[in-house]
C-alpha cells in the first residue's frame, strides 16, 4: 500500500496515468488463509455499505477505490481461501451482481473521474503557459527597467552651470573658466581601500551605477516573485482521503464507556468479562460509532467468547451498521490487550483499518482506546499460529494507543442487547 501512495504522492499529470494508479490502488487487497471466510463476506458487505455512501457524498475515487477492492476479493482473490469450495454458490450470487450492478457503476465513475482528470490537466497546462507568457513579460520589464536606470546614471562631466556666454552681437565669449574646477574626472576617484572616501558631489561611475542598478533589479525581482508554482501538477488531493494511506477519524460518543459499565455491571461484580460490538455510519470520510451491539456470550476473569453471531449481522444489516471495532471489560486488571485480545482485534483491524479496541478497568477506573501497530503488530498477529493465552515479544510494540479517535461528548451510544 505505501508503494502505490509513494508513487501518487510524486503528482500524476497525466489523466490516463492517474486512473491506471487509482485502479492500482483498489486493487490491493489480499486474503489471510487463516481468517474465516464468512468474515470476508461480511467485510465485502460493508465495504459496499461505504462505497455507497462515497458515491451519494460526491467523493469519487474513494467509491471507486471500494468497488474495486470488493471486485477484487470476490472475482480474483477469494478463490485462494481453503474454504472456497464451500461458498460456492455465495460466489455465484456476488458474481452476478457485479456483473449487474457493481461493474457498471465502476465503469461509470471511471469515466467520470477520467473527464475530470482531464479538465484538471488541461487547466494544468493552461495556467503553466499563461505563467510562463506572464514571466516572460516580467524578464522583458526588467530588462527595460535596468536599461532606463543604467541611461540615467551615467553623468554629464560638465557642470550644467557651465556655459559659453554670448554676446550682444552674437559673437562667443570665453567660458569662465574657474567653473572647470567644479567638474570630476574619473581618474579623480582613488581606487582600493580608499574608494569609499568618495566625494559628495552626487556623480557615480559607470561600474558603480551599473551595481546599484543590478541591486534595484534583485529587489523588483524579489518584489514580483510569482505566486504559482510553474513546477506544480495536479495530483490526487489526499487529504481526508482513502489515498492518503493514513486512518480516517473515529467518533466515539462521549458515553460509550459509562453506558458499557452498566450493561457490564452484573458480570464485573462476578469477575467475568463482557464484550461487545462497535458499530456505526461512514459521513463525510469520518466513521461515527452510534451502537454498542452486546452479543450472546460466555465470559471468564479474563476472556469473553461471542455467540451467534449471525444475529450481529443480522441487527448491521436491518440499520446499515458498518462494524469500527469492539470493547470488554477487564474487571480486575488494568486496560490493555492480552494476548488473546491481540487476536480477537487483528480479526477486526485487518478488515478495517480503523476498527479500535476499547477495554474498559472499572478497577482501576481507567479506559484504553487501542489499535495493533499498523506496520508490525497488525502482520506479526496475523502470522501467529498460537491459539490461548502465550507470550509475544514487547519490542517492537504490537499495539498502541489509538491516535485516530475523537470523543464526542455531544453524542449518545445506542444499546441494542442481543443476551435478552
Amino acid at each position: 500500500m505505501s508503494k502505490a501512495v509513494n508513487n501518487m504522492s510524486m503528482g500524476i499529470v497525466e489523466p490516463q496515468q492517474r486512473m491506471k494508479h487509482l485502479t492500482q490502488y483498489g486493487n490491493l487487497i489480499e486474503v489471510d488463509k487463516n481468517m474465516q471466510i464468512t468474515r470476508y463476506y461480511r467485510s465485502g458487505t460493508e465495504m459496499l455499505r461505504m462505497a455507497n455512501v462515497y458515491q451519494n457524498e460526491g467523493n469519487h475515487e474513494n467509491a471507486f477505490i471500494l468497488y474495486m477492492r470488493y471486485m477484487t476479493l470476490f472475482i480474483e482473490k477469494i478463490r485462494q481461501h481453503p474454504d472456497y469450495g464451500s461458498i460456492k454458490a455465495d460466489v455465484k450470487a456476488i458474481t452476478k451482481r457485479i456483473k449487474d450492478e457493481i461493474l457498471p457503476t465502476t465503469e461509470k465513475l471511471r469515466a467520470k473521474l477520467l473527464s475530470h482528470y482531464q479538465r484538471e490537466y488541461e487547466q494544468f497546462l493552461a495556467s503553466k503557459e499563461a505563467e510562463r507568457v506572464r514571466e516572460l513579460q516580467r524578464e522583458q520589464a526588467n530588462r527595460q527597467a535596468a536599461a532606463a536606470a543604467a541611461a540615467n546614471a551615467i553623468p554629464s562631466l560638465i557642470p550644467a552651470n557651465l556655459h559659453v556666454q554670448i554676446d550682444a552681437n552674437n559673437q562667443p565669449t570665453a567660458p569662465d573658466l574657474s567653473l572647470l574646477d567644479q567638474v570630476v574626472y574619473p581618474n579623480d576617484f582613488p581606487t582600493g581601500a580608499n574608494r569609499t572616501n568618495l566625494p559628495s558631489s552626487g556623480l557615480l561611475l559607470p561600474n558603480a551605477a551599473a551595481a546599484d542598478a543590478a541591486t534595484n533589479d534583485k529587489t523588483a525581482n524579489a518584489a514580483s516573485k510569482p505566486a504559482f508554482d510553474r513546477n506544480q501538477k495536479p495530483q490526487y488531493s489526499r487529504a481526508d482521503s482513502l489515498l492518503a494511506g493514513s486512518l480516517r477519524t473515529v467518533n466515539v460518543p462521549g458515553d460509550t464507556m459509562e453506558v458499557f459499565l452498566k450493561l457490564a455491571y452484573n458480570n464485573t461484580s462476578k469477575n467475568i468479562e463482557t464484550c461487545g460490538v462497535l458499530a456505526g455510519h461512514l459521513a463525510h470520510n469520518e466513521l461515527n460509532i452510534t451502537h454498542i451491539i452486546t452479543p450472546q456470550q460466555s465470559g471468564t476473569p479474563d476472556s469473553c467468547n461471542t455467540m451467534h453471531e449471525e444475529e450481529i449481522f443480522d441487527v448491521q444489516d436491518q440499520l446499515q451498521l458498518v462494524t469500527l471495532g469492539w470493547i470488554h471489560t477487564h474487571p480486575t486488571q488494568t486496560a490493555f490487550l492480552s494476548s488473546v485480545d491481540l487476536h480477537t482485534h487483528c480479526s477486526y483491524q485487518i478488515m478495517m483499518p480503523e476498527a479500535i479496541a476499547i477495554v474498559c478497568a472499572p478497577k482501576y477506573n481507567t479506559t484504553g482506546f487501542f489499535i495493533l501497530t499498523p506496520h508490525y503488530g497488525l502482520e506479526y498477529i496475523a502470522q501467529c499460529r498460537e491459539t490461548g493465552f502465550h507470550p509475544h515479544p514487547n519490542d517492537p510494540p504490537l499495539f498502541m494507543d489509538a491516535q485516530h479517535i475523537k470523543v464526542d461528548a455531544q453524542s449518545k451510544i445506542k444499546v441494542i442487547d442481543l443476551r435478552r
